[in-house]
């Protein structure tokens, strides 16, 4: 049965839609980068909903012209095709009535954004920066499929290989929006190369994802930021290069500190760091919002809880396990080589199931 209340808010959607797709026209509002930014997000979502809303249309009024053919028809041929004709438009009355419950749900602007990754190795010495490198290939080969950049800004290696820590930027559509289920402890259960006698350690590494901050999110005063310049150092403590190229940057105000030597070019290293220090500053606030919704869904990890468990990697039995959902597949080389796709579609489609028990549409 059609749900009323859809087309109710049909026309106040289409109008709502109408008016952004003027306003972004606008020269005055073109001027404010901020508002201009925010409503080609909002024509983005109104132009998704009118689509859908048009389409559930489109159904309800062929559901009635052919039970109006039905009423008046009399060959026996055309009414059994009628027939058939309205079972189907039936059947897609519901599922697209679900598309707009979740389209109405207001969406997490943030998703659209960049996105810093942060892997720390955590408990488990060596083997522990070991298993940091190998989540890092991971995120590198899920990127490349996806097509997005990344770039790494930071990174100290581990003494047996992998990173003690590394941070990156990934570049792309909706980056942050897919990543951020991946935040929280990973923890993985395998025979480290430094076991000589074949047991079974496990260890552990922090995967935090950070919404990146766009330029007019944060104001960042340059007297409140302290800038030291130093060599790039590599595998080795070898110099990378005789020039003070390597930036770090410390916002006084706040005490965050960040730095950048991949690049050669100091400008370069200075812009990168920039962009990492105000994405910080941003997201001291935006943990507000990610810990009050992570108190409500299972999906997500509250930034404060460093110490949240959210997956394992077991290598004997070629086993990973999503502990936030009860999720467990045996396809561990596929997953450890980038395939993450399944797993992160499956948390979406729990944390929209959360979302439409906490919205009354």
């Amino acid at each position: 049965m059609a749900d009323n209340r859809f087309i109710d808010k049909f026309e106040n959607i289409r109008y709502r839609f109408e008016e952004t797709g003027k306003q972004i026209t606008d020269p005055e509002v073109m001027k404010d980068m901020k508002r201009y930014v925010k409503l080609n997000q909002d024509y983005k979502t109104l132009e998704g909903l009118v689509k859908a809303f048009t389409e559930y249309k489109n159904i309800l009024d062929n559901i009635a012209s052919t039970k109006e053919m039905l009423t008046s028809e009399t060959d026996d041929e055309m009414r059994e095709m009628a027939k058939e004709e309205l079972e189907q438009l039936e059947e897609q009355v519901e599922p697209k009535e679900q598309e707009i419950k979740l389209l109405l749900i207001p969406a997490d602007p943030e998703d659209r954004k960049n996105a810093i990754l942060e892997i720390r190795a955590g408990t488990g010495g060596d083997e522990a920066s070991i298993f940091a490198g190998d989540l890092f290939r991971m995120y590198s080969k899920f990127c490349e499929r996806k097509g997005w950049r990344l770039e790494v800004t930071h990174y100290t290696e581990g003494t047996a290989g992998g990173y003690k820590e590394i941070v990156s930027k990934v570049s792309g559509e909706g980056v942050y929006g897919v990543l951020k289920y991946e935040s929280g402890v990973h923890r993985v259960q395998r025979v480290p190369q430094t076991e000589t006698q074949g047991r079974v350690h496990t260890s552990a590494a922090s995967v935090a994802v950070l919404p990146e901050a766009e330029e007019f999110d944060i104001e960042l005063r340059n007297e409140d930021i302290r800038r030291d310049e130093f060599c790039s150092s590599g595998p080795g403590g070898q110099s990378v290069n005789t020039t003070y190229s390597a930036i770090r940057l410390t916002h006084i105000p706040t005490g965050i500190v960040v730095q950048c030597q991949d690049q050669k070019s100091k400008l370069k290293n200075l812009d990168k760091a920039m962009a990492e220090l105000r994405t910080r500053i941003y997201n001291m606030e935006y943990q507000k919002y990610i810990d009050e919704i992570a108190s409500k869904r299972k999906t997500m990890v509250s930034t404060g809880d460093r110490s949240a468990k959210i997956r394992t990697y077991n290598w004997p039995q070629g086993r990973v396990t999503d502990h936030r959902i009860g999720l467990t597949m045996y396809n561990l080389p596929a997953i450890i080589d980038g395939d993450i796709q399944e797993i992160i579609d499956k948390l979406q489609l729990e944390e929209n199931a959360e979302k439409l028990k906490e919205t009354e549409i």
